[in-house]
């Protein structure tokens, strides 16, 4: 059985921050509180200018299975990945936080009451990615 949400999930970004993420076990994010070991997931730390970085996590983005960019502005990327057996969608959310040189990142499950890991274990795919790419 799917368990819809009572309300949609919102994403964006509003005034440098994601929303937070709903309570159930559906969603990880940079900018949830540290001690919050369900949601938490550690940035990534960079050097580059803005574009190379952008096009650094559109490399990543493009060399995994099921992805489409729904939306881009100059510091905020929206993609969608499809899962490979159900096709559920889900929502990851990039900021360029330029200013502090750190990538943030939010992947959150668009329907469903728990993910099953699923998008703690993309993140951390993509970071690996991320980090081993020249």
């Amino acid at each position: 059985m799917i368990c819809i949400p009572k309300e949609p999930r919102k994403v964006g970004i509003k005034e440098g921050k994601f929303y937070p993420c709903p309570e159930k076990q559906v969603c990880v994010s940079t900018q949830a509180p540290k001690d919050d070991e369900l949601h938490y997931i550690e940035p990534i730390k960079y050097e580059q200018s803005l574009e190379e970085v952008k096009n650094k996590v559109k490399t990543v983005i493009n060399s995994m299975s099921r992805t489409k960019i729904l939306e881009e502005s100059d510091n905020y990327l929206r993609v969608q990945f499809t899962s490979f057996l159900f096709r559920f969608k889900d929502d990851v959310e990039f900021y360029f936080d330029d200013a502090s040189k750190i990538l943030h990142f939010r992947s959150q499950s668009r329907i469903g009451g728990f993910d099953w890991g699923a998008n703690r274990n993309r993140m951390e795919k993509f970071k690996e990615k991320y980090l081993n790419l020249k």
